[in-house]
């Protein structure tokens, strides 16, 4: 998925996270395919897992590992500054995602399904709703944890699966305590949806909103070329009159 263009998309795409890995696991074959085809592509992750499994130096090198994944996904590593379990989606979370959303000027998102059971998950879809309430592009990845996900957009991840899990393994931390993130389990998910969308492997995504830009708008509809008669706001001498 390209959001309908062939070739080099020059996109900038934003995934966001409420924890290390969830975005590896969410959405990562997808960020691989995204850097394969010349986007830029972010990853936002919202907290720094220190409620994770493991022992106070396991949580220590979470960081760390998070670094490391996203180098491995080719994406730029943006920490959100919040605490693992105590998200809210109240203003300050939806400000800090809208900060990298200008920074970034991402035109496209990915986030956690909002129906999720874990607090940090639900927090983190419902402050990103709210933070890209106008862009046109919002897709929402499955959690282990997700409770209903009724996904209709596929994302072709056959030849970045095993990219996937080399991103994943970097956290070893929650990986080697997780059945949840098991290899097998990972391959069988993508398998699972690559069989709904009719390919290999996909990654599978359901959408806020999902425009398809098939190509760039000839000069001709330029919004200056847009007969008065079609704009939804009314005209300047009508406001005045």
């Amino acid at each position: 998925m390209d959001g309908g263009r062939t070739g080099s998309t020059g996109r900038s795409v934003l995934a966001i996270g409420a924890h290390p890995d969830d975005i590896e696991l969410g959405c990562g074959g997808a960020l691989l395919a995204h850097a394969a085809a010349g986007d830029t592509v972010t990853m936002l992750v919202v907290t720094g897992g220190e409620n994770g499994p493991g022992d106070d130096v396991r949580v220590a090198g979470r960081r760390a590992e998070q670094e490391r994944a996203a180098g491995l996904l080719g994406a730029r590593l943006v920490w959100g500054g919040l605490q693992d379990c105590e998200v809210a989606a109240d203003s300050r979370t939806v400000r800090r995602i809208e900060q990298v959303l200008q920074a970034t000027q991402a035109d496209l998102v990915y986030v956690h399904a909002p129906d999720d059971s874990h607090q940090d998950h639900r927090a983190v879809a419902g402050a990103t709703l709210a933070a890209a309430r106008r862009l046109p592009r919002v897709l929402h990845y499955q959690s282990p944890s997700t409770l209903a996900f009724t996904p209709t957009v596929y994302v072709d991840v056959t030849a970045y699966v095993t990219g996937k899990l080399t991103a994943l393994a970097a956290h070893a931390s929650q990986v080697e305590m997780s059945a949840m993130v098991e290899p097998d389990a990972v391959v069988a998910s993508a398998r699972h949806w690559g069989a709904h969308a009719r390919i290999g492997y996909a990654e599978a995504f359901q959408p806020t909103r999902m425009v398809l830009d098939l190509a760039p708008a000839p000069a001709s509809l330029a919004p200056e070329a847009v007969p008065a008669a079609w704009s939804l706001a009314p005209s300047t001498a009508a406001r005045v009159g």
